[in-house]
């Protein structure tokens, strides 16, 4: 959580308090085809860029619009800053 209560929490859902929607985003992943599905090192490795950058708020990016948990999880999918996210 932040300190400064009016400030943007630059956090992902699962760290903002929005349990629910987290818990229905962790299904969607969980429920992805394997094929399609990035490993849980790339995973993690993609959510450590996204909770460093400026577009992230309440674990939504404000470039593209998506969840960033969600767009993390599919191999093909692409940072929308065209930061390192392979």
């Amino acid at each position: 959580m932040n300190a400064d209560m009016n400030a943007p929490c630059r956090c992902l859902l699962k760290d903002a308090g929005e349990k629910e929607l987290a818990e229905n985003i962790k299904e969607y992943i969980g429920a992805l085809n394997e094929e399609i599905k990035a490993d849980k090192d790339l995973y993690e490795h993609r959510l450590d860029i996204c909770k460093k950058c400026d577009y992230l708020l309440n674990g939504t990016c404000r470039k593209c619009g998506c969840y960033v948990e969600m767009r993390a999880a599919v191999v093909t999918n692409h940072c929308p800053s065209e930061k390192q996210y392979w």
